[in-house]
């Protein structure tokens, strides 16, 4: 199946910061690439569709479309091409760097090698050759470049300046360039050596650094603590029998859900009081279970802030059907339909009948007081990035954790900018039967609320506390204020928690 283990890494040259230059001077960046496809071959290659980029570049003799057909696509290009589309670098020096591999006058990528960025930075990412590249089944060791799954933990990870963090499971060390911007130091883990290789590289070709160390979850920081720990780990639930491959990137070697279980387990011995950890996980739901259930069952006895978001959700049919297709194993072949049986019978061994897709967001609590957990589901689109949403909701969800009951009555609330209301109602009916408060931004929330919840919302405007907008409510409705704000009250906390309403704290 295409799964024998890669040759070593080769340096990848005495002077990574000319190679830098190089790329730049040729328009190698994100602004020079999406200017060469245009947005539709763009976009579909951001889906791994090759044909539109090939099909706009196959006449384009520019440097930036011979370096998109060479590393962004995994097409040849000719030894004229290659040696004119780098200044400073040709073709034996990028075979010598290991950069690419030279067969008569045709080049060929070693590499995966393209730009990526944010809103503040540009860098350039090396990984190994995708599947869609070579037209091979990976290697068991293969270490996978920018994804759904990297850029889901990038967006969502808040950006807080921090002294000390933690890249478990670097992969390609696409969180440790995110992770350069807002933090002093920082440390990089995996079990994969070629990973860290790669990781090496990628640190020194946007010349920044960070610590890196190999080793299983946190045993290469024994004894460290953390503000802020990144981990998309390798969740991917797989069957412990003899023939389904162990892919280094996916497989952490642990029956079921246990990689991540055992992570947030070990998490309050590394983070510092106040941090944080964001991280990606799969996670099993037996039958007659439900998954917060599950899920919130993780954290009893760690002591750990909680703030659980499910995504998306998949039968163990369609879970084996993703995975055994994984890597390059086409459907159809004997290898897909043995490798789909075999996750179907690990499912229906241990009695799975879900397995959910989340991100999971936890802090370790600054004072001694009883943790808070959080478990929703959202599955539709959310804001981009989330990371600060994800701050401004640990901070509400923190304030109201140590606030209590009637220092929420005292508080002054505003409505937050991007909330706006829906009233629906049968037609001609004088009263509207449903009323949904809806967010712009974070996750996006559509909140059902009752037309007392709508009334106090209504009158957020930071004059009055939300214990003297209940007294006047209760009093216009003629009914007891105490009964009033015990109602109420639930409804005005997980607002504040999501952002809906603002405190002025």
């Amino acid at each position: 199946m295409g799964t024998e283990p890669h040759a070593a890494p080769a340096p990848l040259g005495d002077d990574p910061g000319a190679l830098r230059r190089a790329l730049i001077a040729a328009g190698f960046t994100l602004d020079g690439v999406a200017d060469c496809l245009g947005p539709m071959a763009a976009a579909a290659l951001h889906r791994e569709q090759r044909l539109p980029a090939d099909l706009m570049t196959r006449e384009d003799d520019s440097p930036v479309a011979t370096l998109v057909r060479l590393f962004a696509l995994g097409l040849p290009v000719n030894v004229r091409q290659a040696d004119r589309a780098l200044a400073g670098w040709d073709t034996a020096r990028l075979a010598a760097a290991g950069l690419v591999r030279v067969d008569g006058s045709r080049v060929t990528a070693a590499y995966d090698l393209r730009p990526y960025g944010d809103d503040s930075h540009q860098w350039w990412v090396a990984s190994d050759l995708s599947e869609v590249m070579t037209g091979e089944p990976l290697p068991v060791d293969h270490v996978l470049g920018i994804g759904g799954a990297s850029l889901t933990l990038a967006s969502w990870t808040p950006r807080r300046d921090v002294r000390r963090a933690l890249d478990l499971g670097t992969g390609c060390g696409v969180q440790s360039l995110h992770l350069t911007g807002h933090a002093a130091s920082i440390v990089a883990t995996d079990t994969s050596q070629r990973a860290l290789d790669i990781a090496a590289w990628n640190a020194a070709l946007n010349g920044v650094q960070w610590d890196a160390r190999r080793g299983d979850l946190f045993k290469p920081v024994a004894g460290e603590r953390f503000d802020l720990i990144v981990s998309n780990p390798p969740f991917v639930i797989t069957p412990r029998s003899e023939g389904v491959p162990t892919y280094e990137y996916r497989d952490g070697g642990r029956v079921g859900d246990r990689v991540v279980r055992t992570l947030i387990r070990e998490l309050p011995r590394h983070l510092e009081p106040g941090g944080v950890a964001q991280l990606l996980a799969n996670w099993e739901v037996p039958e007659g279970a439900d998954w917060p259930d599950v899920v919130g069952g993780w954290f009893e006895g760690t002591g750990l802030d909680a703030w659980v978001v499910q995504r998306d959700t998949q039968d163990p049919a369609e879970y084996a059907e993703l995975w055994s297709g994984d890597g390059g194993i086409r459907s159809g072949t004997r290898d897909y339909e043995r490798l789909y049986a075999a996750w179907l019978r690990d499912f229906a061994e241990r009695g799975v009948a879900e397995i959910g897709f989340g991100v999971i967001t936890v802090q370790l609590p600054q004072t001694r007081r009883r943790p808070w957990l959080d478990l929703v589901e959202v599955t539709g689109p959310v804001r981009s990035p989330m990371g600060p949403a994800i701050d401004a909701g640990l901070r509400a969800r923190t304030w109201l954790a140590e606030a209590g009951e009637q220092r929420l009555l005292d508080a002054h609330l505003t409505v937050a900018a991007d909330v706006t209301e829906e009233r629906h109602g049968r037609p001609g009916a004088e009263d509207p039967s449903v009323i949904v408060v809806r967010q712009g931004g974070g996750l996006r929330r559509a909140i059902r609320v009752d037309t007392v919840t709508a009334a106090l919302v209504s009158v957020c405007d930071g004059e009055l506390s939300v214990g003297q907008a209940l007294e006047a409510i209760a009093a216009l409705l003629d009914v007891p204020t105490d009964r009033l704000v015990a109602e109420t009250l639930p409804a005005i906390h997980d607002l504040v928690a999501d952002g809906l309403l603002l405190t002025s704290e």
